[in-house]
């Protein structure tokens, strides 16, 4: 029988009427035929009332102990559900990530997977059972303890456990209908994609789309799982099919930008008069790497004379006030004579894997851009998007002009 793994987050078990609801949507998949993987999240709220009281008991607390108690909110959803299934009609029982087992690394709060062995639930499908699997967490092998794998982790649970099954798809339920070509609250007019590849999905997860985990959209593209985004709040007998990640040779009309994704969680920080000599970008990267800070955008502008250079470059927005520390502190090092810095900007990005093949498709937005009186600060580009930094206040017009004018209005 083909395999089905489905995925449901926070919003759709917020309480026992949603979680029977779900149990309606895995009853209809059993009956076309599936053998199905239920991986579920904790109800909406519960892991931030977990982490509350962790940080309340001891603020410097043991991420051991941390991730015992994290944890948690996946077994009592996953075990309602099992219930709830049970009531239904059908073979059901939960799983916890230790007991499959979901190996993973040591990482405690944002542990890796690093295999998953399939027999046990294969034995389960075998007596015709539902498994209904805690999804965001594992076992570290060697010390036998719990791992989570982050927030968000239950999309990568999902994928992973897909792909270890051999599982035909991977459905991921959430509260919207699939993958929009932009925030519809931003722009009304945006349109569900029907397909997106996983390329273009992965840059989108990671440059502001909160659809999807950036690391479940890795693991799809690596290991191949055609993954579906759906809606749990859909009827259980009208569901509608939601937007399908998959190869780019299963597109059979693919447009040059698919979408416009943006971030406000940005800063940008400029140092100026760096001495222009071999060493200066090390210098300044590397005590910020070594805090696991992402640098994004950089843009780096020499003087006149080539004796100076000004380093421009962004950093998540939490991370803002601990780079500029980190850089105070190694300012002798650098040799930069002022330090600068802003949050109020904001990333917007247009994703395309049509952008291969089509010349000036850039140069096209930043001209419409300039017609709106919008600066761009900083570009960086790839060979399927571009993004620009903009100040914040023009976010909402930047957006809607890009979406416009690659008519993705018409979509």
């Amino acid at each position: 029988m083909p395999r089905l793994v489905m995925k449901f987050g926070g919003t759709s078990v917020a309480n026992v009427d949603r979680i029977r609801n779900v149990a309606r949507h895995v009853a209809r998949e059993v009956a076309a035929g599936y053998e199905v993987a239920v991986i579920v999240s904790a109800m909406s709220g519960k892991t931030n009332e977990l982490v509350d009281w962790v940080k309340d008991a001891n603020p410097l607390y043991d991420p051991r102990e941390y991730d015992a108690v994290v944890a948690s909110g996946e077994l009592v959803t996953a075990g309602l559900l099992a219930i709830a299934l049970q009531k239904e009609g059908l073979q059901a029982r939960s799983w916890q990530g230790w007991q499959i087992p979901v190996v993973t690394s040591e990482a405690h709060g944002s542990a890796r997977i690093a295999e998953i062995d399939p027999r046990n639930l294969e034995a389960g499908f075998a007596k015709g059972e539902v498994a209904v699997i805690a999804g965001f967490q594992g076992i570290h092998a060697e010390t036998g303890r719990v791992t989570t794998l982050g927030r968000g982790g239950s999309d990568t649970s999902a994928v992973a456990v897909a792909a270890a099954i051999q599982a035909e798809r991977c459905d991921i339920y959430t509260d919207v209908d699939g993958v929009y070509t932009t925030d519809p609250r931003i722009v009304p007019k945006a349109k569900r994609m029907e397909r997106v590849t996983f390329e273009e999905m992965l840059e989108m997860a990671s440059l502001g789309a909160k659809v999807l985990q950036v690391r479940s959209v890795e693991l799809a593209m690596v290991h191949r799982v055609p993954t579906t985004v759906r809606s749990s709040f859909d009827p259980p007998d009208a569901a509608r099919p939601g937007t399908l990640i998959c190869d780019e040779d299963d597109i059979v009309e693919q447009q040059i930008i698919t979408g416009i994704a943006f971030s406000r969680d940005e800063a940008q920080i400029t140092l100026r008069k760096v001495k222009d000599s071999p060493g200066v970008a090390a210098a300044i990267f590397g005590p910020l790497a070594d805090a696991n800070i992402n640098v994004d955008m950089i843009i780096q502008t020499v003087s006149g004379d080539q004796s100076t250079t000004d380093m421009t470059f962004t950093v998540p927005a939490a991370e803002y006030q601990r780079s500029r520390a980190i850089l105070d502190e190694a300012r002798t090092k650098i040799g930069y004579a002022q330090i600068e810095g802003a949050t109020d900007v904001v990333k917007v990005s247009a994703i395309g894997v049509g952008m291969r093949s089509h010349a000036g498709v850039a140069a096209k937005a930043f001209r419409a851009l300039a017609e709106k009186g919008i600066n761009i600060r900083a570009i960086t580009t790839s060979e399927i998007k571009f993004s620009v930094l903009i100040d914040a206040a023009y976010t909402e017009l930047a957006v809607r002009t890009l979406h416009s004018l690659y008519g993705l209005d018409q979509a």
